[in-house]
């Protein structure tokens, strides 16, 4: 056990540290999406500090020239909202969609506030469906690209019933292409009382898969299947992968952690 708590108590110590500087810049009126990039890189470096091992392959697939694009991936953890900001670098600024509570936390309300991000209340889906059309597709206008989690919560599966169209509906009212991203990023495992708050398992490696732009006027089904079809073909590989390598699993969650610890969450997932 001590293998998991050590790399998770020095990871959250050093993560507070960066969610209080965004904290305090964010009540300054300062903060923005260049700074949320240079956290996002904080972070990531504080994951690999601790062990955790990133594996980001398809970059060069993308013309980040040819954006803005609306990101779809699959949705793990807390992990890849943390963490995408950094990779997605060239394609900046990015926003997410967000539920709109999470805004009016203390502290972590205003520092998602730096993203702009695309507000929804989870009450009528034809609300949030309209609302991020709109929403959505005025930041693409303003060459801000979009990253969109199409599932209801984070699962460690990936189900196509459950993976909707949002992405592509927001793409094709935009005209801008769809990008898919595969990840797993079970390295960082869900709390049981706080979900954002979870051991941190650096054997597991973060992973991050992209695949090429999609093309959504002509066909918008077809699109959709590519995206699901995408990521499921790239689980389906890293579950190969692992299958001879378990990793351990913690018996508890890391919401002890986080009392013994001081910690709370870091950014809030959408």
């Amino acid at each position: 056990m001590s293998r998991v708590v050590l790399p998770s108590v020095a990871f959250y110590v050093q993560a507070v540290g960066h969610m209080s500087r965004a904290a305090f810049k964010a009540a300054c009126g300062r903060l923005d999406n260049a700074d949320l990039v240079k956290g996002s890189h904080a972070l990531r470096r504080s994951l690999e500090s601790v062990g955790v091992r990133f594996e980001i392959s398809g970059l060069d697939r993308v013309d980040w020239q040819g954006g803005p694009y609306v990101f779809v991936a699959n949705h793990m953890s807390a992990l890849e909202t943390q963490i995408l900001p950094s990779i997605l670098e060239r394609a900046a600024p990015c926003t997410f969609v967000v539920k709109s509570s999470l805004l009016r936390y203390p502290i972590l309300g205003p520092v998602l506030r730096g993203f702009d991000p695309i507000t929804v209340d989870r009450a009528d889906p034809r609300t949030d469906l309209r609302r991020v059309i709109e929403a959505g597709t005025e930041r693409l206008r303003r060459g801000m690209s979009v990253i969109v989690f199409p599932q209801a919560h984070r699962t460690a599966t990936f189900s196509r019933k459950s993976f909707n169209s949002i992405g592509m509906r927001l793409a094709r009212a935009a005209g801008v292409p769809m990008v898919p991203i595969a990840l797993d990023t079970a390295t960082w495992m869900p709390g049981r009382l706080i979900k954002d708050i979870g051991w941190i398992v650096p054997e597991r490696p973060a992973r991050f898969a992209f695949g090429e732009a999609i093309a959504t006027a002509a066909d918008g089904a077809t699109a959709h299947r590519e995206v699901m079809n995408f990521i499921e073909a790239r689980l389906a590989e890293w579950e190969a992968i692992d299958s001879n390598q378990p990793a351990p699993i913690p018996d508890d969650a890391g919401d002890a952690l986080a009392i013994r610890s001081g910690a709370g969450p870091v950014t809030p997932s959408p």
